[in-house]
């Protein structure tokens, strides 16, 4: 007899041991086998007993018994049919009775099932938690009832209050029989979350060298309750113990490695507060000696001894050396490291591991193993998920192309592009890769469509009256597909184009129309955009439809643009030119500087630009910076006209226009949370706009200042330059048009919802900017205050729609200021 079938025999007697001592009298009449010794048997009949909702027949197939079967007893079959039936789950007791009949044995199985559960319910929880609890859980309908399945619940429940900071909830289990199914109960979780618990203190014992405010900031996430009120002081566990890692970083990177948590604890402060004391020893402070290099053959060691940057009696510091290297869990692609100038050379598996080795009580070897691998070549580049836009769309964005050298840095600003040109859900834009060999790799994008294209239906009050306004823009759009059959779905599309159409009136007082239209990849091989177009506007008297007009002040503009993408001094830079005609036609138009007449501007436009953002509607990092020159010829250096002469008429003076005009713009985002949904936004702008001769000032293209950068119409060359907290143009200059402004923002924001469907986030502000007649009395101090909050809207088939409430501190030109003002945006972003 071996091991195993002594233990199967044990297990039978003791099962039949026990049966035989608590089965009831009314069972107690059956006959019990004898476990003398074994016995040859066979199956006649195999009952079993008890069952209320369980179908007899399906449980002895499942038992893996048959009538008809030779067995032993004692023997492992009865124990493995046990089993099988213990393995389901579905009892709660099972006993197992043999009635001999000479060679004939009856099987048969008292049942005790389980309850099932037909309804699970939770009180004192939002909607959201139970959606969350329920899917975590994993709660059926008809599922069976243990007490594992029950305290697995209660911690469960517990676990996810706690890391809602809910350290003291309460979960208790209302159990009722179900009033029309048999053996079924309904499950009632009774939830009492009681308060949130925050920090209220954190202290430190072991710290000879840091004082425990230093190591306070060290911990990232888990922060004591003080002023500042943008600081959470919720405790949550999980953020907790990572901040506890983060503590021993720091004390790391300051030169103390053996610096260990020797202990932490909680204690109770109040209902509401929390305090945390840990107890560090330090150890000794550590310097590094000798750092040598193995392995390495395509960067020579003076070269790797360079990034690194670490000398002999330096701080240990492995935070900063892993960095370095790369292979920091905070280490960014975008960062200056070993590991980027590899990989960014087709090294992808290349390895490094940095071995430490004590020399003495205070000094470290550092010896650095490296896996230099071969150069990986892009065998494929696979795009999926892009249905409407046609696949050269995307790949003339990539920078990584099959038959090249794998590049890291060059697939992130891939990925980039592809967030940036927004037919594609922006936080779903995640290259991978597949190894096929130990030379080849393919690159994949799985991208998630969404729509591009806006209708745009608004109105807006200008002038005293309604202006209606209604604009298609078209992202998709393809020129080359218009006279194609069945390329019309609504309108052809594919290539990326687009085509915007603007139109407003408000009936016979004013109206226009504007028709733009971009190839952002002219020729379909190089970056170089193409952008024309056309606009007209008509103001006049006629307040009313059955008036006549007398007067009109008629706008006409046509402009076309070139731009291309530069490699110098990186790839994120783009130079853009156009070149603009407008004419502005005027007659008996008395409340303006020309009453008669038509004035003409030409005017050539260059931006310098670099743009980093990570994306267009919810941008987390990255930055936009640019500076503009608009130039119009110099006409009064050689028309031969006398602009000093006050007899020179307005019509002749102002015939051609001439200016030029400057424009800075430094755009910065910084996310605030590992996440990166709590977003900084630093933004700063000046704009001025100067003349070739002081008798010959522009009267058009100057500022307008303050209010939400809307107006119902646009008369004539005005830049709208919103600021929130003052009515329209309420800090322009003497009711005119500046000639210069300063602008500076700051806002806080955070994400509701980021899906393609929409993007909505909410924001808090500061802001401070204002106008100026001339060019030199700029003064950046010199700010009209502000301070609000908004919310964002972007929905794909309308854009951006927004609206703020902002107080201005200070009085504007008008006045007024020192009060609330409410904004509304439309298709626009401060």
């Amino acid at each position: 007899m071996n091991f195993k079938n002594l233990k199967l025999y044990l297990l039978a007697f003791i099962t039949v041991f026990s049966v035989s001592q608590s089965i009831s009298q009314d069972e107690a009449n059956y006959p019990f086998m004898n476990y003398d010794a074994p016995k040859r048997f066979v199956i006649r009949e195999i009952r079993m007993e008890g069952t209320e909702s369980l179908n007899p027949d399906v449980l002895i197939i499942s038992s893996g018994m048959s009538v008809g079967d030779t067995i032993y007893i004692p023997g492992d079959y009865i124990t493995d049919a046990t089993r099988k039936l213990w393995s389901q789950r579905m009892f709660a007791d099972i006993k197992v009775v043999v009635e001999e009949d000479g060679e004939y044995a009856d099987i048969v199985f008292y049942l005790k099932e389980r309850p099932r559960v037909y309804s699970w319910k939770f009180e004192g929880l939002k909607k959201g938690d139970v959606t969350e609890l329920t899917s975590k859980l994993n709660l059926g309908h008809g599922t069976e009832l243990s007490e594992y399945r029950i305290n697995f619940a209660i911690e469960t429940i517990k676990g996810y209050l706690r890391e809602k900071s809910f350290l003291n909830a309460v979960v208790e289990v209302i159990q009722e029989p179900d009033p029309e199914i048999n053996n079924g109960v309904n499950i009632t979780f009774r939830v009492d979350k009681g308060k949130k618990v925050k920090v209220g203190d954190v202290t430190f014992s072991g710290n000879d060298t840091f004082k425990d405010k230093t190591l306070r900031k060290a911990l990232k996430k888990t922060k004591r309750k003080n002023a500042n009120i943008f600081v959470s002081s919720k405790f949550k566990e999980s953020q907790y113990e990572e901040d506890k890692e983060n503590l021993i970083d720091f004390l790391n990177s300051k030169g103390y490695r053996n610096a260990v948590i020797v202990s932490d604890s909680l204690y109770d402060i109040n209902d509401k507060r929390i305090g945390i004391h840990i107890n560090l020893e330090e150890g000794n402070k550590f310097y590094y000696r000798n750092i040598t290099w193995l392995g390495n053959s395509k960067l020579s060691t003076e070269e790797l001894d360079r990034i690194l940057s670490i000398k002999e009696g330096d701080t240990y510091d492995n935070q900063t050396m892993n960095k370095r290297l790369g292979i920091s869990k905070d280490s960014d692609p975008d960062d200056y490291s070993v590991m980027t100038l590899y990989q960014d050379d087709g090294y992808l598996f290349f390895q490094m591991e940095p071995l430490e080795t004590v020399v003495s009580a205070d000094s470290i070897d550092v010896e650095i193993k490296m896996v230099e691998g071969r150069q990986a070549t892009i065998n494929r580049v696979i795009l999926t998920g892009n249905e409407s836009v046609n696949d050269q769309v995307i790949r003339r964005e990539l920078d990584v192309l099959p038959g090249e050298l794998y590049n890291r840095s060059l697939l992130v600003s891939s990925a980039r592009r592809l967030a940036m040109i927004g037919h594609f859900n922006p936080e779903n834009v995640n290259p991978d890769f597949a190894i096929i060999s130990n030379e080849l790799v393919d690159i994949s994008f799985d991208l998630e469509e969404q729509p591009s294209d806006q209708l745009e239906i608004s109105g807006g009050w200008g002038a005293s009256t309604f202006v209606g306004s209604i604009g298609v823009v078209l992202n998709n759009f393809s020129i080359q597909n218009m006279f194609r059959k069945g390329e019309w779905r609504p309108y052809p599309k594919g290539d990326g184009q687009q085509l915007a159409l603007h139109a407003q009136s408000n009936g016979t007082y004013y109206s226009a129309v504007s028709l733009t239209f971009t190839e952002p990849w002219l020729g379909g091989k190089k970056p170089y955009s193409f952008t024309a177009g056309l606009y007209y506007s008509n103001y006049t008297n006629a307040y009313y439809a059955w008036q006549s007009s007398s007067q009109h002040f008629r706008t006409l503009g046509a402009s076309v643009g070139f731009g291309r993408r530069l490699n110098w001094p990186d790839r994120n830079f783009s130079l853009y030119h156009e070149l603009m005609y407008q004419s502005y036609n005027l007659k008996d138009w008395d409340s303006f500087i020309i009453s008669d007449g038509t004035s003409n501007i030409i005017t050539l436009k260059t931006v310098f630009s670099r743009n980093t953002l990570g994306q267009p509607i919810y941008p987390r990092t990255g930055s936009e910076l640019s500076v503009s020159l608009t130039l119009t010829p110099p006409y009064s250096l050689f028309d031969g006209k006398d602009y000093k002469s006050a007899s020179l008429s307005d019509q002749s003076r102002y015939k051609m226009i001439e200016y030029h005009k400057w424009h800075f713009l430094a755009d910065w985002y910084f996310p605030l949370d590992a996440r990166g949904n709590l977003v900084i936004r630093a933004k700063a702008e000046l704009g001025f706009i100067g003349s070739y001769n002081k008798h010959k000032p522009s009267p058009f293209e100057g500022y307008e200042v303050g209010g939400d950068g809307l107006s119902g119409y646009n008369l004539y060359g005005v830049d709208v330059i919103g600021l929130r907290g003052y009515g329209n143009a309420a800090l322009t200059p003497n009711n005119a048009y500046a000639r210069a402004y300063n602008k500076y923002t700051l806002e806080l924001r955070y994400p509701f919802v980021l899906k393609p469907s929409s993007t909505i986030y909410g924001l808090v502000f500061a802001e401070g900017g204002n106008a100026f007649s001339e060019v030199r009395n700029i003064d950046p101090f010199l700010l009209k205050r502000s301070l609000g909050f908004g919310l964002r809207v972007y929905l794909p088939i309308v854009g951006m729609i927004g609206a703020d409430w902002g107080y201005g501190f200070d009085r504007a030109q008008n006045g007024a200021g020192r009060k609330g003002e409410i904004h509304f945006l439309i298709g626009q972003q401060f």
